[in-house]
């Protein structure tokens, strides 16, 4: 019998196969600027959920990288693509990592996918060295746009994906984050220039850079 994350392993090999989700990232030229502004050369880095490597190529150069995934066909593709190391990840367990491991662990559209927010969260955090940054991004919810959406009868934008588990506002990314880590940097990724000034309004992807202290 095949254990959970033997089948959530497959279930998401066939969900990013069928969707076209390889050799594909999500505002990649965007988020690439961003994330390289951010990352130090010379890091050590994990991407979490980093799949086949389409957006993690772009830090790759001048840092030590490794992906983590639970898509064993996407690691090997990064692996054989960009010749990056690999490493098979569940993010609802402990993580298979040293503590203070990693000066940058990136996670990017992620987040929303997974079950136990806290349990994750609180993984990073051990194994991110001191002083040390979590930079992630995720899409939001209950912004105006979805508030529009529901009082028409329809669906939040971001339940539209089935695989999407997470449902946070602008407030409640904030209030997350800081649980776990300083924010540091807030960058608006979607909602256009109107959403600097009214995020918990505008803002539908944001990306985070969290520094780790005490």
């Amino acid at each position: 019998m095949k254990n959970t994350a033997t089948k959530l392993t497959e279930f998401y090999q066939i969900h990013h196969r069928d969707g076209n989700r390889y050799g594909g990232s999500v505002m990649e030229s965007k988020r690439a600027n961003l994330y390289r502004d951010w990352i130090p050369k010379g890091s050590k880095i994990v991407d979490l959920g980093g799949r086949d490597g389409q957006l993690t190529r772009h830090f790759i150069e001048g840092n030590d990288v490794i992906i983590g995934d639970i898509d064993q066909v996407a690691l090997e593709r990064a692996k054989e693509k960009y010749n990056v190391e690999t490493q098979l990840v569940n993010l609802n367990e402990n993580l298979p990592f040293e503590d203070n491991s990693f000066d940058i662990v990136t996670m990017s559209e992620v987040l929303e996918h997974l079950p136990y927010l806290h349990i994750t969260l609180s993984e990073i955090k051990r194994i991110v060295s001191p002083n040390g940054y979590f930079i992630c991004n995720f899409p939001l919810a209950y912004h105006l746009q979805d508030r529009i959406r529901v009082m028409t009868g329809d669906r939040l934008t971001i339940s539209k994906d089935p695989t999407h588990l997470q449902f946070l506002s602008y407030a409640d990314a904030m209030k997350l984050l800081g649980t776990y880590f300083d924010i540091d940097s807030v960058h608006i990724l979607k909602g256009g220039k109107i959403a600097n000034t009214f995020p918990n309004l505008f803002a539908r992807n944001v990306a985070f850079k969290c520094k780790k202290t005490g």
